[in-house]
């Protein structure tokens, strides 16, 4: 069962009941999650903020909630109320775990548009050469950099690998000048380049992981993923922001 499919539900109550005499709560529920045949490894169960039940953390960041026997997995959004006012906990956490895996990625597999001046904040953005809203963005990419934005470019070909727009992204990364290359193919213009090894479909994957399913998808520096195109004020207010 993929793991979509899994989390189109609100929640999931387990019908199999297993013995728990001799295991602890972790245990138990990467048994039962064994069952859901998730096509997503599990990075780590702990404690909640919320007693009683656990959180299941998912390779991309996505998080899920067990119970401590394991019968009850639960998918959806857990707040907790601080000074009269909602906190979305789950989304939090979420925001860690894509921080993690996006600012880990090695810049060398980046296109990397520099700050102008002090580099203040970063982003990184799932980008494809064929897609008109992905123009639009780069086309404010330099009023980015002059705000102190450094933007970094990674692969989404949003129709699939063996897509055009797969193969234009693979001739960008394997071009000797990324920047050069990215430039040219969101003018329109046509880069030949010969194959090579390339991150594309590393890349895909790892968007597909955190839930992108369309470009461009923004990453700020906290995690947090802003879907499709906004103009580069609003971008750079909120990159600017982070902490």
């Amino acid at each position: 069962m993929r793991v979509t499919q899994i989390f189109a539900a609100a929640a999931i109550a387990l019908v199999s009941t297993f013995s728990f005499a001799d295991t602890g709560a972790e245990q138990a529920i990467r048994k039962s999650l064994e069952t859901l045949q998730l096509d997503v490894p599990v990075e780590s169960i702990s404690a909640s903020p919320m007693a009683g039940l656990y959180e299941v953390k998912l390779k991309g960041s996505r998080v899920l909630y067990a119970s401590a026997d394991g019968q009850f997995i639960v998918q959806g959004y857990m707040f907790q109320l601080k000074d009269g006012k909602p906190v979305n906990l789950t989304e939090q956490a979420e925001r860690i775990g894509v921080a993690k895996l996006i600012n880990g990625i090695p810049v060398a597999e980046t296109v990397v548009y520099p700050a102008i001046g002090e580099t203040k904040s970063h982003i990184t953005v799932f980008t494809d050469t064929t897609c008109p809203y992905c123009h639009k963005l780069h086309a404010e990419v330099p009023e980015l950099n002059k705000m102190g934005i450094e933007v970094r470019y990674v692969a989404f070909p949003r129709q699939g690998l063996g897509s055009p727009g797969d193969k234009q992204l693979q001739a960008v990364w394997c071009s000797a000048d990324k920047k050069a290359a990215m430039d040219k193919m969101t003018d329109g213009k046509t880069v030949e380049a010969p194959k090579c090894a390339n991150p594309v479909a590393k890349q895909f994957a790892m968007g597909q992981s955190i839930g992108v399913n369309g470009t461009p998808a923004i990453v700020l520096a906290d995690g947090q993923v802003i879907p499709g195109y906004q103009p580069a004020a609003q971008v750079g207010k909120l990159a600017l922001s982070v902490k």
